[in-house]
């Protein structure tokens, strides 16, 4: 069971001098807690996707990582990184006999271990591509033409935030990331590049303890959460990755 990390973002929203995904929560790297929370799902093995000017600390951040994990360095974008990811397992001798792979945003590093096993089971199952999801519970208003003059109300029953990790058969996944690049196609999700090759996207519940650290302020949330699930007494292992009842789903 392989999962592609994303981890090369430059993280301009952010700003700082570190990557996002090298940065602290309570004294462990963001991405060294992702890969660890994969792992506690059923992961056994991760190729994070690395911005490589910065290597040096990645290779310190994930060097106690519960599962072998390999590195390779980024594209300009997020869908060219991931296609950087899927290249590596595609030429392993091991890896590339995997029937399912999942991508996940290293910036996601809380994403609780029994929604890593949903995904990975619906895959499994049958379906192509899978995205954990999660209620939109803002109020929702559509600006026309850009102008926020003119707008109106929507319907936020029916919108669901799309998380990480994604879930795919491998083969439906390098196919389609061959096809989009062919046709010099972007996407900011794999469902979607999955989606506009025919594929149905099935998704399954997601959480929020599964939020995505973009700006500074995110960081100081994370590490609040971090903190409470730190007093819960499991710092480490399976059992700390699937609290589910103290903390908000």
């Amino acid at each position: 069971m392989v999962a592609v990390v994303v981890a090369a973002g430059l993280g301009r929203r952010f700003g700082g001098t570190k990557p996002k995904p090298t940065l602290r929560l309570l004294g462990r790297a963001v991405v060294a807690i992702a890969v660890e929370g994969l792992a506690a799902g059923g992961v056994t093995d991760a190729v994070v996707v690395i911005n490589g000017s910065v290597s040096h600390l990645f290779k310190a951040a994930l060097a106690g990582s519960p599962i072998p994990v390999i590195t390779t360095p980024g594209g300009d974008t997020r869908q060219q990184s991931v296609q950087r990811g899927l290249d590596v397992i595609r030429e392993h001798p091991r890896l590339s006999k995997a029937k399912v792979v999942l991508v996940h945003d290293a910036v996601r590093p809380m994403m609780p271990a029994y929604v890593v096993e949903n995904v990975i089971k619906a895959v499994r199952e049958g379906a192509p591509a899978v995205a954990p999801v999660v209620p939109v519970t803002d109020s929702i208003r559509v600006v026309s033409n850009g102008e926020e003059g003119t707008n109106a109300p929507f319907d936020r029953s029916r919108l669901r935030a799309v998380q990480t990790p994604q879930g795919f058969d491998l083969q439906v996944l390098l196919d389609s990331h061959e096809k989009m690049a062919a046709q010099g196609l972007d996407f900011t999700d794999d469902v979607s590049c999955c989606e506009s090759n025919g594929h149905p996207v099935t998704l399954v519940p997601g959480s929020r303890m599964g939020m995505k650290i973009t700006e500074p302020a995110d960081l100081t949330v994370a590490r609040a959460l971090w903190r409470v699930r730190a007093s819960l007494g499991h710092h480490s292992g399976k059992r700390f990755w699937r609290r589910r009842k103290e903390l908000p789903q």
